[in-house]
């Protein structure tokens, strides 16, 4: 019994020992892309015409001013309500007592 503990333990140093594997390096590629070269310039292109002047605008009348407009007239006067109605029971309210503090 006393040996069996001690196999299972070498086994189990054995077994985590085998987990202990170092990662490989691995170095990144540098790409190098070459810059494009810019080719000669094209020729100029043509002048475009130039556009035609407007006309002036002829001189128009004043126009004349608008009327005033009319004035409101007086909203009409709401309607009496009803009188009240008179009840023959009588409820007394009664304030709940006050607490000394």
């Amino acid at each position: 019994m006393k040996y069996s503990i001690i196999v299972a333990a070498v086994f189990a140093a054995f077994a985590l020992s085998a987990c202990d594997k170092k990662p490989t390096v691995v170095t990144p590629a540098v790409v190098t892309v070459p810059t494009p070269v810019p080719g000669p310039a094209g020729p100029t292109g043509a002048t475009g015409s130039s556009g035609m002047t407007g006309q002036t605008g002829a001189t128009g009348s004043t126009g004349d001013t608008g009327a005033t407009g009319s004035s409101g007239g007086t909203g009409a006067k709401g309607a009496t309500g009803e009188p009240g109605k008179t009840s023959s029971e009588t409820v007394i309210v009664v304030p709940p007592p006050t607490q000394a503090r």
